[in-house]
């Protein structure tokens, strides 16, 4: 079991993109992210929840558990309405984990082939779960509703970002600027409103 510090919450990913986006926007809080990989946290944690939500605090609780810490979790992923809102909680493993996303995106819009633009909406969606330990836990849900785009554009973000066409800004998530990402996000949206929970659970102490 690691170290108590009340100073620090782990961060139940190692996903270097995810890291500085969490890290980025709980910048005033006073609370240090350590990511998943620096801690002494070992095993698979199995994601069994049916719901973003359900996942987030299997994450959460399973982290905090093992290590005594607070442990923040998310799971985030894309709703696409003309899929039965597909891949949904599976977004991560859709087509399996070791799949590149250039070929999950290629064949996401191989599937909308011939599909209009009103017929293509989605919705990035990311549940946040904080579990902190002799605390009650708290989790909170966000969205980002958009369309997929009929081809990928953007370097920028990661994962399903260059398919996802946000029609206000016309442009996809993977054009958007890192802080123009993070003030419309899914995990953005949650991540902030996060971050005025645990300002609260800090005045309560």
């Amino acid at each position: 079991m690691e170290k108590m510090n009340n100073d620090q919450i782990v961060l139940a990913s190692s996903n270097a993109g995810k890291l500085r986006e969490v890290a980025k926007i709980l910048e005033g809080t006073g609370l240090s992210i350590v990511p998943l990989s620096e801690t002494s946290f070992q095993g698979e944690i199995d994601e069994n929840g049916e719901t973003f939500e359900e996942n987030a605090l299997i994450k959460a609780r399973c982290v905090s558990q093992a290590l005594g810490m607070p442990a923040l979790a998310d799971d985030s992923g894309l709703e696409i309405d003309a899929m039965g809102k597909e891949p949904g909680v599976h977004s991560a493993r859709f087509m399996g984990h070791d799949t590149s996303y250039d070929i999950k995106n290629a064949e996401i819009l191989r599937r909308l082939s011939g599909l209009p633009a009103e017929e293509r909406t989605a919705r990035f969606v990311c549940a946040m779960a904080l579990v902190w330990p002799g605390r009650e836990e708290k989790v909170v849900k966000e969205t980002m509703e958009g369309q997929i785009a009929f081809e990928p554009a953007g370097e920028n973000g990661f994962g399903y970002d260059p398919i996802f066409f946000l029609p206000q800004y016309g442009m996809t998530s993977g054009q958007l600027s890192t802080e123009g990402k993070n003030a419309i996000s899914h995990r953005g949206k949650a991540l902030r409103k996060m971050a005025e929970t645990i300002r609260q659970m800090q005045e309560e102490k």
